[in-house]
């Protein structure tokens, strides 16, 4: 058995992903994709239905067909020579994508999670319809380019706004972030460049807190989040440090609607976020299948990064409804 962790160079949870991997006795190798082509190569045949072969850093040899569970978390792009024409590079990273990117995709093995999971659940849209039909309480929400309708649904009660990908925006060197805001008066009289592209609005939801549902498999583990200023109780992103947590046990109901939204988009990791309404109901809000949980695991104690290793070390037979190898 090996584990494969496709991961940054610099990132705390990945290393704390490989000493949990090794503690159980599983070997493990880490690669960051963006090494690719300086410092990573492929050799791969297919042999069967499976491709088999290797990859190679300047330290070590990876063999693939010992590979039983890939950790997917977020490695770079590959990097190309910036001497290159833009089309040259960008005829090489296609090619790069399909080609080494569709050996390991292939690979029959527990991804946590599997890129082209991640894709289809990056749909904020999808991810509502889909929660809803499956029972979890949604808010009302309007994806819109069109000044009137966007005024038409912010007039008829207190409205949010937020980002539907990225949440930041680097240009030249600034680097800004969109949070959470709450409109006013003054947001409605001025729309202009609304019509530039899609913008979503979404009724605020009364909080009494907040709360982030970290689904492993069928495990969910469960912070409440109380926000400690005006800020953060808009969006708790945006001051960590003024917030207060504890775990906590949701509804049945809602535990139910987690994990069987987890089975329909194929995930076996993610991190969802819920309002807790001062009656006592869970509203869902989204679902981030690459989601944090090293912060929450240091102020809870809660053993997510146990629960991954234990995930990634077990069977690839005995998640099969989960993952899937091709896209």
């Amino acid at each position: 058995m090996t584990v494969l962790i496709l991961a940054r160079d610099i990132d705390p949870s990945a290393d704390a992903m490989v000493e949990a991997v090794q503690q159980r006795g599983t070997r493990v190798h880490r690669v960051n994709t963006g090494w690719f082509p300086a410092r990573l190569g492929l050799a791969a045949e297919l042999r069967g239905d499976r491709w088999c072969g290797h990859l190679t850093t300047p330290t070590r040899t990876i063999d693939l067909s010992e590979i039983t569970g890939v950790y997917y978390r977020a490695p770079e792009a590959f990097r190309f020579p910036n001497e290159w024409e833009p089309q040259v590079r960008q005829h090489a990273f296609l090619e790069a994508k399909y080609g080494l990117g569709g050996v390991l995709a292939s690979l029959p093995a527990i991804w946590v999670n599997h890129p082209s999971r991640l894709a289809d659940a990056a749909y904020k849209p999808v991810q509502l319809a889909t929660a809803s039909r499956l029972g979890l309480c949604v808010p009302e929400t309007a994806l819109t380019n069109e000044p009137t309708s966007f005024t038409s649904f912010a007039v008829r009660g207190r409205t949010i706004t937020k980002m539907l990908g990225n949440t930041s925006l680097t240009s030249d060197d600034t680097h800004s972030v969109a949070w959470t805001r709450v409109l006013d008066a003054a947001d409605l009289d001025d729309l202009n460049g609304i019509e530039s592209t899609v913008h979503l609005a979404q009724r605020w939801v009364p909080k009494r807190a907040e709360a982030r549902v970290i689904a492993v498999g069928d495990t969910i583990t469960t912070v409440r989040i109380e926000a400690g200023n005006a800020a953060s109780h808009v969006d708790w992103r945006s001051d960590i440090g003024a917030l207060h947590y504890e775990l906590v046990t949701p509804p049945q109901r809602v535990a139910d609607g987690v994990r069987a939204l987890m089975r329909r988009f194929g995930l076996l990791y993610g991190a969802l976020d819920f309002v807790i309404t001062p009656e006592g109901q869970w509203v869902f809000l989204e679902i981030n299948p690459g989601g944090q949980y090293g912060w929450l695991e240091a102020a809870t104690g809660a053993a997510i990064t146990g629960q991954l290793a234990e995930l990634l070390t077990s069977d690839p037979t005995d998640h099969e409804e989960h993952h899937h190898v091709t896209a």
